[in-house]
């Protein structure tokens, strides 16, 4: 062991010595302003993560895919919790948290997803980790394939495809900005920097170098934001003058829980994309893989739940931070404005904060992407090479072949993420419209696999048909897709009813009823196989 100790600690050291010669030529041969403790925080902390990240390819026992995607199923409680919070934790989390907060066109009433995702995980450790865990699938994808065939799978695989790969790059986007706030560093080489340790270190170790590392990001990112919290409340006064301000300048919009006076015509949009996350956070392939590595079915359902409390209270830090930061009198304090409300959080923390509590900060900011960014690209690769691969191209693959697939599959997906971080300017965009897709499409079908033992193939197509017509019979703006359907709009064009709720309850239904009207001519399956 003390000898594969040594093999993981060198990659690691020679990361750490070319990430601080990078930082030599930064200095001596360019005009970045770079910040110096923050920027050794970060040689550290990336050394330290692809250390536990080659570490734990040690532990893997053999060369078997499910070594790779589920650990085995011998994950601790424990582990398992700090891995799934983790996850969901991720840089859009923490940072689109502080953004909303701060944002007078949004204010804390639409700061939706840490409370929506911490009821998705409580629900799905209550109804789904259960069944999934029971049956000992691989993926998300396997009731699915095994209730209504390769085909319809291969339908519902691309917006769980997508979903994962587009999270992907926006968080890596996020890092990006937050780094250039922060450090000072070129934004494009933070995400390249990032993105190709978070890849390598996934391919070495799989779900264990993401479970292990997920551990140390977990506490860096929560240790750092309750450092740092407190921190700026300090500095603008305290709770008792930062809340008064904050509710003067929000007015109804200060309260996190509905009311007809902030949101006015948007009241039901606004509980369109509540439902949206609480049902639709739950078919992600990236939380079933630790449903389905616990070692039993009770600690899959105790993690669930118990990973939705942390997600809750992780979030009141970013919170506060949005709230300072919304607050802040820049000018007063001879401090220059943030530049957008999208970059809030690195940009209280770096002039709020001192030096070194900002270092704090950009661990904690590059804790929460890291921690995601490693989980998507598994989780996508995970799909590809076990219901893709597998049954389509090479059904009688040996474990050797699909743990190669697998591995080559995290390289290609990671890459392709990290490309459409580089180039394309609307990633939030897209990244909403497959969460949008998940809702709508994926999550229809999961509950009809896993919970009407009457469903079949035909009627899995014809929920998947009509929840498409009508989700996007609503117009779809970042494809510049003009609503066929009549739904009444608002001045913005926004449709002012749940559509994609009512997409969503149609295909579900549509499912329920094809299948009973087809079940002489296309006989249900059972999750048996």
């Amino acid at each position: 062991m003390a000898f594969q100790s040594r093999n993981s600690l060198l990659p690691a050291l020679g990361l750490m010595f070319f990430m601080g010669l990078l930082g030599l030529v930064l200095r001596f041969f360019t005009d970045a302003a770079v910040n110096w403790p923050a920027y050794i925080a970060m040689i550290f902390f990336y050394g330290l993560i692809f250390f536990m990240g080659a570490y734990a390819g040690s532990l893997r026992k053999e060369d078997h895919l499910s070594e790779m995607l589920t650990a085995g199923r011998s994950m601790p409680l424990w582990i398992a919790i700090f891995t799934m919070s983790a996850t969901w934790l991720g840089g859009g989390f923490i940072n689109g948290t502080a953004e909303y907060t701060a944002d007078p066109a949004y204010g804390l009433i639409w700061v939706q997803a840490p409370w929506g995702y911490a009821a998705s995980l409580i629900l799905g450790g209550l109804f789904f980790a259960g069944p999934m865990r029971r049956y000992e699938f691989q993926t998300m994808l396997d009731p699915l394939q095994r209730r209504f065939g390769q085909r319809m799978t291969g339908f519902l695989f691309l917006p769980a495809l997508f979903g994962e790969l587009f999270w992907t790059a926006a968080i890596l986007t996020a890092l990006g900005t937050t780094f250039a706030t922060i450090l000072g560093l070129d934004t494009q080489t933070s995400i390249v920097l990032s993105a190709l340790v978070a890849i390598a270190y996934t391919a070495l170790g799989g779900l264990w170098a993401v479970a292990l590392t997920d551990v140390i990001q977990l506490i860096l990112l929560i240790g750092g934001l309750l450092l740092l919290a407190p921190a700026l409340l300090t500095v603008l006064g305290g709770w008792e003058e930062v809340w008064p301000a904050y509710k003067d300048q929000m007015g109804a919009s200060a309260y996190p829980w509905p009311n007809r006076e902030a949101l006015g015509a948007y009241y039901w949009v606004w509980w369109d994309y509540a439902l949206l996350l609480i049902l639709g956070g739950i078919p992600w392939q990236v939380y079933f893989q630790r449903v389905l590595a616990a070692k039993d079915i009770p600690t899959a359902r105790r993690l669930s739940v118990i990973a939705g409390v942390v997600c809750l209270l992780a979030a009141i830090p970013a919170v506060l931070i949005g709230m300072s930061g919304a607050v802040a009198d820049w000018q007063g304090m001879g401090l220059p404005e943030p530049p957008d409300y999208a970059s809030i959080l690195p940009h209280a923390i770096r002039y709020l904060a001192n030096p070194w509590m900002a270092a704090i900060g950009l661990g904690a900011v590059a804790a929460a992407v890291m921690s995601s960014v490693d989980s998507s690209i598994l989780s996508a690769s995970s799909m590809t090479s076990w219901n893709i691969y597998r049954p389509f191209f090479s059904p009688n693959a040996s474990q050797s072949l699909l743990f190669k697939v697998l591995r080559r599959s995290i390289w290609i997906i990671g890459i392709a993420a990290l490309l459409l971080a580089l180039q394309i300017g609307s990633v939030y965009q897209l990244w909403f419209l497959c969460s949008d897709l998940v809702y709508c499409l994926l999550f229809p079908a999961l509950v009809a696999a896993l919970f009407d033992p009457k469903a079949n193939v035909a009627g899995a197509a014809a929920g998947f048909v009509v929840a498409a017509f009508i989700r996007f019979g609503g117009g779809e703006p970042s494809l510049g897709m003009v609503g066929f359907l009549p739904f009444p709009v608002l001045s913005d064009e926004t449709v002012a009813i749940p559509f994609r709720t009512i997409a969503m309850l149609s295909g579900l239904f549509s499912i329920f009823l094809v299948s009973r009207l087809t079940a002489k001519f296309y006989p249900p399956t059972t999750l048996e196989g």
